[in-house]
């Protein structure tokens, strides 16, 4: 969805009790945020994800439950602490991870939007990015 980053940083981190350790070696260091309504009630805020691709290490597998949240993807979660660990796409096998899910990653940026359209209007981020609408997010991935 963004442009290809030449430049990729690694990262590794845990769930909150420590069952499942996940080592990605390509993060992409811009992210995005997405205001869909899933996102919302999955964390009680927008999702803030980095583009992980598909080569993460993940210790631990067993202790995922994975849900499916939409046609083209799922959400995969601790299944002992409930972290939030993954939005992982379907056709492609790419995963997107919480932003803070790795304290120390350095030289991040918000470089999209998604569901810009339902975006409530109690908060707006000031960042220029680009706004992908319901409809346009809908058509890309179908």
């Amino acid at each position: 969805m963004s442009e290809t980053i030449s430049q990729t940083i690694s990262g590794q981190t845990t769930c909150l009790c420590g069952s499942i350790k996940i080592t990605a070696t390509k993060i992409e260091p811009n992210f995005s945020a997405c205001h869909c309504d899933t996102c919302r009630k999955w964390g009680g805020a927008p999702y803030f994800s980095l583009r992980c691709g598909v080569d993460v290490n993940i210790e631990g597998a067993e202790n995922i439950t994975r849900y499916e949240s939409s046609a083209w993807a799922f959400r995969g979660f601790c299944s002992s602490c409930g972290t939030h660990l993954f939005y992982q796409i379907k056709e492609t096998g790419e995963y997107n991870m919480p932003v803070g899910l790795f304290l120390k990653l350095e030289g991040l940026k918000m470089d999209v939007q998604y569901y810009a359209d339902q975006r409530p209007d109690y908060y707006c981020f000031s960042n220029a990015t680009r706004e992908m609408t319901k409809a346009e997010v809908e058509r890309y991935f179908s």
